[in-house]
């Protein structure tokens, strides 16, 4: 099934204008989103060609089919609730049949988590993204050789220094492990295979084999031989640095280098336009515990546009969509709204759609 599909077969049953042309908070160069809903014909319905939801490649479109559709406004999903509620300018097409779908039938106070709750996983994000900016990473990877430590004095000294200082290399090192001390190995050195600069004679592995090596390695050492020195490998450490290098480049591989630029250039170091979109979920969540609707076309265009501008500091922002939450949590304690849908009545929905439906084509 796919996008052509649908306009040939004409199965659509919906379609609307989403995003920020309806929520009245386009710029010049904002894409026009749709979305809308779809019924499979019966042969796909009864057998194993059941399709949920058809998009295009960068998902501006995307269409879900009648049952998923109900699913998600049962689950008080916000894009589906939006998007049964848009202004009539931002209605292209609507099918007789959607006059069953009320969106009372379906606000609830679940809406506190999906709205809210969505609005801070965003502010998340945007702090995951404040922490990327402010601390870029080198591109030269660290090996375990920068987290590990020799003990030097009352103090510790990371052994790449420490072994400088010697004129001593890491490769004629031999670690071996020391009961009871975690990450802790006792050192010694091969100090003839380093002074003639050949064979290495007790056949040490080094600290790390190589330079692209992800752990130290352990050696074999001579019975009667003692160590110079005891090293501390920080495991965790090392462990954790690896985790957020993997982070940080595959977010450089893959951000959308025009808002990257965009937060950049307003110098606040956070996504703007997401930002913006958190306080418009958190503002209509407040909405839809006092007022029992869904204002899809924002009436604090000037205040959004504001932050997508980036004329508020980032912890600024922080501050407010806290103080924003704990408000909305007082709200909807408040809100005589049902706790979730009935979802008998929206079962009862659903099956009187369909056979509207049936009934029309036959």
């Amino acid at each position: 099934m796919t996008l052509q599909d649908l306009q040939n077969q004409k199965l659509k049953l919906f379609e609307v204008i989403t995003g920020s042309q309806a929520y009245g908070l386009a710029l010049p160069t904002s894409d026009i989103d749709l979305k809308g809903v779809f019924a499979l014909p019966q042969t796909h319905l009864w057998s194993l060609d059941y399709t949920a939801q058809v998009n295009d490649a960068t998902n501006d479109i995307v269409f879900y089919e009648l049952k998923r559709f109900i699913d998600l406004l049962y689950k008080n999903n916000p894009n589906l609730l939006e998007m049964l509620n848009v202004s009539a300018d931002c209605v292209r097409f609507r099918h007789p049949v959607m006059d069953f779908v009320k969106p009372e039938l379906f606000l609830s106070k679940l809406c506190q988590q999906t709205f809210a709750g969505y609005a801070f996983t965003q502010i998340r994000k945007a702090r995951g993204l404040n922490k990327k900016i402010v601390n870029p990473m080198s591109k030269d990877k660290k090996t375990p050789l920068d987290f590990s430590y020799i003990i030097r004095g009352q103090g510790s000294m990371n052994v790449v220094k420490w072994l400088q200082k010697k004129g001593w290399k890491q490769e004629y090192c031999g670690l071996v492990n020391i009961p009871h001390f975690k990450d802790v190995m006792a050192l010694y050195y091969d100090l003839e295979a380093h002074e003639s600069k050949g064979k290495k004679n007790l056949g040490f592995k080094g600290i790390i084999q190589k330079q692209s090596s992800n752990d130290i390695s352990l050696s074999s050492i001579p019975k009667e031989m003692m160590p110079v020195n005891y090293l501390h490998f920080n495991h965790d450490g090392y462990k954790k640095y690896c985790k957020d290098y993997r982070d940080y480049w595959s977010w450089v591989d893959k951000r959308n280098d025009a808002r990257y630029k965009n937060t950049i250039s307003h110098g606040k170091n956070y996504d703007a336009k997401n930002m913006m979109h958190t306080f418009r979920l958190l503002d209509m969540a407040a909405e839809i515990a006092t007022e029992k609707r869904i204002i899809v076309k924002r009436p604090n265009r000037e205040f959004l546009l504001k932050i997508r501008r980036g004329e508020f500091d980032y912890q600024e922002l922080v501050e407010m969509a806290e103080e924003k939450a704990h408000q909305i949590e007082v709200l909807f304690a408040k809100s005589d709204l049902q706790d979730e849908p009935d979802k008998k009545k929206v079962n009862e929905v659903l099956v009187e759609m369909r056979r509207e439906l049936l009934l029309k084509k036959s």
